[in-house]
Protein backbone atom coordinates (compact mmCIF):
# COMPACT_ATOMS: atom_id res chain seq x y z
CA UNK A 1 0.00 0.00 0.00
CA UNK A 2 1.47 3.71 -0.52
CA UNK A 3 1.66 6.29 1.30
CA UNK A 4 -1.36 7.90 -0.29
CA UNK A 5 -3.68 5.30 0.29
CA UNK A 6 -2.77 5.25 4.16
CA UNK A 7 -3.36 8.86 4.45
CA UNK A 8 -7.68 8.21 4.50
CA UNK A 9 -9.47 5.38 3.18
CA UNK A 10 -13.33 5.61 2.19
CA UNK A 11 -16.11 3.06 2.96
CA UNK A 12 -18.22 2.07 -0.12
CA UNK A 13 -20.87 4.25 1.84
CA UNK A 14 -19.23 6.85 1.77
CA UNK A 15 -18.13 6.41 -1.76
CA UNK A 16 -21.64 6.11 -3.14
CA UNK A 17 -23.27 9.10 -0.96
CA UNK A 18 -20.09 11.21 -2.53
CA UNK A 19 -20.65 10.31 -5.95
CA UNK A 20 -24.24 10.82 -5.57
CA UNK A 21 -23.97 14.38 -3.99
CA UNK A 22 -21.55 15.16 -7.16
CA UNK A 23 -23.84 14.22 -9.51
CA UNK A 24 -26.03 17.21 -8.41
CA UNK A 25 -23.28 19.62 -8.92
CA UNK A 26 -23.42 21.22 -12.05
CA UNK A 27 -20.00 21.89 -12.34
CA UNK A 28 -17.24 19.21 -13.43
CA UNK A 29 -14.08 18.65 -12.30
CA UNK A 30 -14.77 18.82 -9.03
CA UNK A 31 -13.05 16.49 -5.77
CA UNK A 32 -14.39 16.54 -1.90
CA UNK A 33 -11.83 18.15 -0.25
CA UNK A 34 -11.12 16.98 3.32
CA UNK A 35 -9.30 19.00 6.26
CA UNK A 36 -8.55 20.18 9.19
CA UNK A 37 -9.07 23.68 10.81
CA UNK A 38 -8.31 25.16 13.96
CA UNK A 39 -11.46 25.69 15.62
CA UNK A 40 -14.63 24.44 18.37
CA UNK A 41 -14.06 23.71 22.35
CA UNK A 42 -11.34 21.07 21.83
CA UNK A 43 -9.15 22.74 19.12
CA UNK A 44 -9.86 20.86 15.74
CA UNK A 45 -12.74 20.84 13.44
CA UNK A 46 -13.17 19.05 9.85
CA UNK A 47 -13.46 20.56 7.06
CA UNK A 48 -15.71 18.96 3.98
CA UNK A 49 -16.51 20.45 0.69
CA UNK A 50 -16.55 19.75 -3.04
CA UNK A 51 -13.68 21.80 -4.27
CA UNK A 52 -12.21 22.40 -8.12
CA UNK A 53 -8.82 23.71 -7.52
CA UNK A 54 -5.94 21.72 -6.68
CA UNK A 55 -3.15 23.47 -4.93
CA UNK A 56 0.52 22.39 -5.69
CA UNK A 57 0.83 21.41 -2.04
CA UNK A 58 -2.53 19.01 -2.06
CA UNK A 59 -2.37 15.17 -1.55
CA UNK A 60 -4.65 14.21 -4.54
CA UNK A 61 -6.39 10.57 -3.85
CA UNK A 62 -8.10 8.51 -6.43
CA UNK A 63 -10.03 5.67 -4.48
CA UNK A 64 -13.37 3.84 -5.72
CA UNK A 65 -13.91 6.32 -8.38
CA UNK A 66 -13.93 9.44 -6.16
CA UNK A 67 -11.02 11.50 -6.00
CA UNK A 68 -9.86 13.41 -2.91
CA UNK A 69 -8.09 16.72 -2.09
CA UNK A 70 -6.13 16.79 1.51
CA UNK A 71 -3.89 20.51 1.94
CA UNK A 72 -0.67 19.31 3.34
CA UNK A 73 -0.91 21.09 6.73
CA UNK A 74 -4.03 18.67 7.59
CA UNK A 75 -2.27 15.42 6.72
CA UNK A 76 -0.75 14.49 9.62
CA UNK A 77 -3.62 15.14 11.28
CA UNK A 78 -5.89 12.72 9.07
CA UNK A 79 -3.05 10.07 8.70
CA UNK A 80 -4.92 6.54 8.74
CA UNK A 81 -8.40 8.22 8.97
CA UNK A 82 -11.58 6.48 7.19
CA UNK A 83 -14.08 8.49 5.63
CA UNK A 84 -17.86 6.72 6.46
CA UNK A 85 -21.07 7.82 5.41
CA UNK A 86 -23.50 6.46 8.09
CA UNK A 87 -27.30 6.66 8.84
CA UNK A 88 -29.32 5.95 11.86
CA UNK A 89 -32.46 6.96 13.30
CA UNK A 90 -30.66 10.24 14.84
CA UNK A 91 -29.95 11.15 11.39
CA UNK A 92 -27.38 10.73 8.88
CA UNK A 93 -23.77 12.05 7.59
CA UNK A 94 -20.25 11.88 7.26
CA UNK A 95 -18.17 10.54 9.96
CA UNK A 96 -14.04 10.55 10.16
CA UNK A 97 -12.74 7.66 12.39
CA UNK A 98 -9.18 9.17 13.45
CA UNK A 99 -6.94 7.18 14.94
CA UNK A 100 -4.61 10.58 15.94
CA UNK A 101 -7.89 11.92 17.99
CA UNK A 102 -7.02 11.98 21.91
CA UNK A 103 -10.44 13.75 22.91
CA UNK A 104 -12.97 15.29 21.87
CA UNK A 105 -16.10 18.29 23.24
CA UNK A 106 -18.66 16.78 24.54
CA UNK A 107 -20.76 18.49 21.94
CA UNK A 108 -18.82 16.67 18.99
CA UNK A 109 -18.29 19.36 16.74
CA UNK A 110 -14.30 19.36 17.52
CA UNK A 111 -11.38 17.21 18.53
CA UNK A 112 -7.46 17.11 19.89
CA UNK A 113 -4.70 15.33 18.24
Amino acid sequence: MDQKTQILSITDNAADKIKALLSQEDEEDLALRVGVRPGGCSGFQYSIFFDDEVNDDDEVLETKGVRILIDAMSVPYIMGSEFDWQESLMGAGFAVNNPNVQGGCGCGSSFTC
